[in-house]
């Protein structure tokens, strides 16, 4: 089984411009992202998609592998996309599996990888998965900048949004606050079924990638995770991960800053 990582990465945020290089504990985000999934079990290797030769050039000084794609890509689904043919060009294969694993989710810990992945190995009737995690505070519930997903009784997907959902407004307030973790294993052949499907309404209005594929009527396995992550989607959440990581394990492992960048 050929298992790998993408890292879809670019330095145009809209909310947060330039996010992926800017540096956590004296490395940048997108270099944390690469040196936890690479501690993964389940990965055969892992790749960063970028359009940005600045990203490009540190994961290759690092000794990571790099993929220049496109720049006309609005969702990090079809960079990993295209990123997963021009890998297969150069070794020559077929991929089994395309693990995406968004550039902003610097706590990644290699074990959610694992856990994201087994469902594809142990059903076939299994193309996606998506790691989902419990909302602690209302505050996080209602911050627009965070995708929440609301799960049927079989845990698929239902719906993402960035609003809070389901509903407090009807004086029901323990709710299920459940969040998105960007750690996205696909199928290969779902992944470019995917890649070929246009861009749909609510993908649009919502601007989650994942969307498209309940448009489209496919399931979505969520599957939880314990681990305690934050994304990065502007400087406060990044001074908070800052915080959040003084601490972290792994962190330990692989946190020699690079001196080019200091």
């Amino acid at each position: 089984m050929n298992i790998i990582a993408v890292i879809p990465a670019r330095m145009d945020s809209s909310r947060f411009p330039g996010k992926p290089m800017k540096l956590i504990h004296g490395i940048p985000m997108i270099g944390h992202c690469y040196f936890r999934s690479k501690m993964s079990s389940i990965i055969n290797d892992v790749y960063v998609a970028t359009c940005d030769q600045i990203i490009f050039d540190y994961i290759t000084s690092i000794g990571g592998k790099a993929i220049m794609t496109a720049n006309t890509h609005e969702r990090a689904s079809d960079r990993a996309a295209e990123a997963m043919l021009i890998i297969e060009k150069q070794l020559g294969i077929k991929v089994d599996v395309v693990v995406m694993i968004q550039g902003d989710e610097p706590m990644t810990y290699p074990e959610m990888i694992d856990e994201a992945v087994a469902p594809l190995l142990k059903d076939k009737h299994v193309k996606i998965t998506n790691l989902v995690a419990d909302i602690e505070t209302v505050e996080e519930f209602e911050d627009p900048n965070e995708v929440k997903v609301v799960l049927d009784k079989n845990s698929n997907a239902l719906y993402f949004s960035r609003e809070p959902i389901p509903s407090r407004r009807k004086g029901v307030l323990d709710v299920p606050m459940k969040k998105q973790v960007c750690i996205i294993p696909f199928k290969r052949d779902f992944l470019l079924e995917y890649n070929d499907w246009s861009q749909t309404p609510l993908e649009i209005i919502e601007s989650v990638d994942m969307m498209r594929i309940i448009e489209n009527g496919q399931s979505i396995k969520m599957i939880h995770t314990s681990y305690k992550t934050k994304a990065v989607d502007t400087l406060q959440d990044l001074l908070q991960v800052e915080k959040l990581m003084k601490n972290d394990s792994l962190l330990k492992l692989y946190g020699r800053p690079n001196p080019s960048l200091n």
